[in-house]
């Protein structure tokens, strides 16, 4: 019965109150917050999840507006508005992390990194990106972006180009001792870390190309990174020093995006940028393990514990449909989306203060 009254909550505020206010007392207490809860943080084969009790109380009072200890009707239509809806009706991105040829059979194929996978080399990358076109064939996502690493000749990054600036004195490494996937300081200004990489998705040539096995879905968004010589672009929202963006950010918010699905190469630098800053633009933040490959064991490990602690899921591919359709609503993002409402509000205080 409660579950049903969750599912109807698009139809029915009033009815969802009403069945969750179980003393009749025209609010809702913690405990009956709790049974929401329990309805609403479930997946499609009826399991339940337990969400920890601090949670519990965290997300009641971004709604207890009044903190008199209950959720009355006004401040109820806020939380239905602003948190129920999106936990059960998302509106969803799907973001493919730079599966281009230099990545997977060009100068930076990353089979050759430490974190190979028993050396099976392109083999191994039809693993990754098989995953990816069967979401595109068999999940409806609200819209599709691909990034892509575009480097002019002289970047940053490369190598081969590490005598063309100068190197801060506090570099462990110089130029002539460096070697590729160390890392420098160049001088700048200000001083700069950057690791070093082999020349790779260079504009307009074969390397920066997408894979030919990768599904190009129709109406899909192509977005450009690493495009400024001076400075490394990892995350498809911002370069390495947060001095631009790229044009993701504004197009997920002219498409009312709540939740991102990232995934791609490589897991534990692009990837891994990607999703943490996903999360700090406030996006219920989705990591899908299996369509992603990185460069090191640790590195990658260091990815998940960083997206697990901020409150983002790291899901197998086989798991998406099902949250992208709003059958299988993880607490975890719904309590992302809780603290992000308390952040606003806590904003428009201080504006308002400032005024």
């Amino acid at each position: 019965m409660d579950s049903e009254a969750i599912e109807l909550s698009l139809v029915a505020m009033d009815s969802c109150f009403t069945a969750f206010d179980k003393d009749c007392d025209d609010r809702l207490s913690l405990a009956e917050f709790t049974l929401i809860c329990r309805a609403l943080f479930r997946n499609d084969k009826g399991h339940i999840y337990i969400v920890p009790t601090d949670h519990l109380e965290q997300m009641f009072a971004v709604f207890d507006k009044n903190q008199d200890g209950y959720i009355d009707r006004d401040e109820f239509t806020f939380c239905w508005n602003n948190w129920i809806k999106t936990i059960v009706r998302p509106i969803n991105a799907f973001l493919v992390v730079d599966v281009q040829n230099d990545f997977i059979s060009g100068s930076l194929n990353i089979s050759n990194c430490g974190a190979q996978h028993n050396g099976l080399e392109e083999n191994h990358f039809v693993q990754v990106i098989d995953p990816i076109n069967k979401l595109i064939d068999t999940v409806e996502f609200d819209s599709v972006f691909y990034s892509l690493d575009w480097h002019p000749a002289d970047h940053v990054s490369f190598i081969d180009n590490i005598k063309q600036r100068p190197i801060h004195p506090t570099s462990p490494l110089n130029a002539d001792n460096a070697a590729v996937y160390d890392t420098v300081i160049f001088a700048g200004p200000p001083p700069m870390k950057q690791r070093l990489w082999p020349r790779h998705c260079v504009q307009d040539t074969w390397g920066s190309e997408l894979h030919k096995d990768l599904k190009i879905v129709e109406n899909s968004i192509k977005i450009y990174k690493g495009t400024n010589p001076e400075v490394d672009s990892y995350s498809v929202f911002w370069d390495n020093k947060k001095m631009s963006d790229t044009t993701l950010c504004a197009q997920l918010k002219l498409k009312s995006v709540t939740d991102v699905y990232v995934c791609g190469i490589a897991y534990d630098v692009c990837v891994g940028a990607t999703a943490t800053d996903a999360l700090s633009a406030g996006y219920r933040t989705v990591l899908i393990d299996d369509c992603c490959r990185g460069v090191d064991l640790q590195d990658i490990e260091a990815t998940k514990e960083s997206v697990l602690n901020s409150h983002g899921v790291i899901v197998h591919s086989k798991e998406v449909k099902a949250m992208v359709e709003g059958r299988d609503r993880r607490p975890e993002l719904g309590f992302k989306l809780a603290m992000e409402l308390k952040n606003g509000e806590n904003e428009n205080k201080r504006g308002r203060r400032q005024i």
